[in-house]
Parts: structure tokens; C-alpha cells; sequence
């Protein structure tokens, strides 16, 4: 397999833990819509096998994909689970009966989401969970501290290594790194869309890690648009890769502090996306792919 040098990108560090840089976001192990199971269970059960037998130390999950299928299948592949495995998952929302994304953020919903990943996954502490906000744009107050002090509490009880946020503004991270230490923060960020640019700057500022989701842009067409781009596929023509590879490697290239968890259902797309670790892009690279899309910027 591709990218399974023991590097995977190198490393950094996630609170107490330090990660390959290179992991895996198992959501798309559950499924259509991430809900229900998995298009093939067999195939999964293998994909996860087969990432930890690649040097994958950094596996992203939540209860909520599925729900419970996600960590029922990591259980079944992984238990008991190696040394220097950090699961890292996410808390305040649910899925509806229908599958619909709702939100579970109060104080004591925050507590039966951890509990809940720690029972389906039977692991007796997380690496990290982050608190998933439904709304970026939502101004932090009261609300938010006391969302924060029911992961603090976990994490002094011993369920959590560490806190991290999921889907923030800068504001949000800046309240939060005054209340307590965060060793994450998950953003939508990628090539085509880089809106939490300041969140990422900031992060790097505090040494936080910052782990992209939908580093390939959100499923549907705004993959599709950038996956297909002409000047992506010019780029990875030159440096013999592939579009998924560069767009990778340009996070990877972007920030020390960046921490990739693409997902996947098959592993030939696990060795694609571990693969993006050995790409090592040069100036002209940089610079065809800056010129083409602006920082701060989504097309």
C-alpha cells in the first residue's frame, strides 16, 4: 500500500497523544446518508484492518454515524485495541428517526453522548471528543461555557483525554482556549473551500491540531467540481498523483499543526488517500494552486 511508510506525514501532537498525521474519518463506513449500515460490512471490517495495518494511529468516529454502526464496526475490527490507538469522536447531536442531524448539546445530552460512544466502541476512555456546534456562526456565551465545563468534567473524570470543537468560528475557539486547554479543532476546510483559514491560523498560533473534514469538499458537487478541476488534474499529472493525492498533500504542505482524516469505504480509496503523504509538492505546485484558489475563499 501507498503512503505506509512509518512516517504517514510525519506527526503532531494531539493533547498527551501524538498521531500520524495521515488517519482515517471512519463516517462513511455507515450508510447513505450516514445512517443505517454499512453498504458492505465485510469491506469495512477489512478497510479498518487494513488502516491500522498501514500505520493509521488516528481514527475519527461519533456515535452518531449510523447510529452506532460506525463504532460497532471499529469494536469488531480493532478490539482490543493497539497501543498508541487514539479514537478521537464528537459530541452534541443525534439522528432523528428519519436520519435527520438534531441537536443533543445540553449539559447532560454532551455526558450520554461520551458514555454512549464509550459503550459501543467499549473502550474505557476516548484520546478526544470534540463538541460538535450546529451553528458557526452562533455568538458564544453562557451556553457554550457550560457545554464546554460538561467535557471538562469528563475529561477530569478520566473518560476523555482531551477537549477539542468541531464546526467553530475563531471567537469560539478563543472563549473556549480561556476556560481550558483544547487539543483539537475539526473545520470544514479544503482546497476549494478555506472560510476557517483564520480558525487554522489561530490553531497553528496555539499549537492546537486542526483536522480538516470533507478535506475532498463536501460530497455531491462540490466534490465532484473539485476533483474534476482541470488545473488539480494538470498538477497531479506533472508530479505523478492523483487529484485526491495533491488536494491532500496540499493540506499536509499547508500547515505543521494539519491532521488529515479522509474517509472511506473501500481500501482501494484507503491506499489512494494514505498515499497523499508521499506526495511532496514543489514551488510550481504551490503557486498553480494558490493562483487558482484564493485563501479565505469557496468555489
Amino acid at each position: 500500500m501507498s503512503g505506509t511508510g512509518p512516517e504517514l506525514g510525519g506527526s503532531f501532537g494531539l493533547g498527551k497523544w501524538r498521531v500520524h498525521r495521515a488517519g482515517y474519518g471512519a463516517m462513511q463506513l455507515a450508510g447513505d446518508g450516514v445512517f443505517g449500515p454499512s453498504r458492505d460490512r465485510d469491506e469495512a471490517l477489512r478497510v479498518l484492518s487494513a488502516a491500522i495495518a498501514a500505520g493509521v494511529d488516528h481514527i475519527d468516529t461519533a456515535q452518531y454515524y449510523g447510529p452506532g454502526t460506525v463504532n460497532e464496526l471499529i469494536r469488531e475490527a480493532l478490539y482490543p485495541y493497539p497501543d498508541g490507538l487514539a479514537i478521537v469522536s464528537k459530541v452534541a447531536a443525534r439522528r432523528d428517526a428519519g436520519g435527520a442531524l438534531v441537536r443533543f448539546d445540553e449539559p447532560h445530552e454532551l455526558r450520554q453522548g461520551i458514555e454512549d460512544n464509550l459503550a459501543t466502541l467499549g473502550a474505557e476512555r476516548l484520546a478526544a471528543v470534540n463538541l460538535r456546534v450546529m451553528d458557526p456562526s452562533e455568538i458564544p456565551g453562557r451556553r457554550f461555557d457550560a457545554q464546554l465545563a460538561a467535557l471538562v468534567h469528563a475529561r477530569e473524570e478520566g473518560l476523555i483525554d482531551g477537549v477539542g470543537l468541531s464546526n467553530i468560528s475563531r471567537e469560539h475557539l478563543l472563549r473556549a482556549v480561556a476556560q481550558t486547554e483544547i487539543v483539537c479543532v475539526q473545520n470544514l476546510f479544503n482546497l476549494a473551500d478555506q472560510r476557517s483559514v483564520d480558525v487554522l491560523a489561530e490553531c497553528r498560533a496555539q499549537d492546537i491540531a486542526f483536522v480538516p473534514f470533507c478535506p475532498l469538499g463536501l460530497p455531491g458537487q462540490a466534490r465532484h467540481r473539485l476533483l474534476a478541476d482541470p488545473v488539480l488534474a494538470g498538477v497531479a499529472a506533472r508530479m505523478g498523483a492523483t487529484p485526491v493525492q495533491v488536494a491532500l498533500a496540499w493540506l499536509l504542505d499547508l500547515a505543521p499543526n494539519i491532521l488529515l482524516i479522509p474517509g472511506t469505504r473501500t481500501r482501494a480509496h484507503l491506499a489512494e488517500d494514505l498515499g497523499a503523504a508521499d506526495v511532496r509538492l514543489d514551488d510550481t505546485a504551490r503557486a498553480e494552486l494558490a493562483r487558482h484558489w484564493s485563501t479565505g475563499k469557496q468555489r
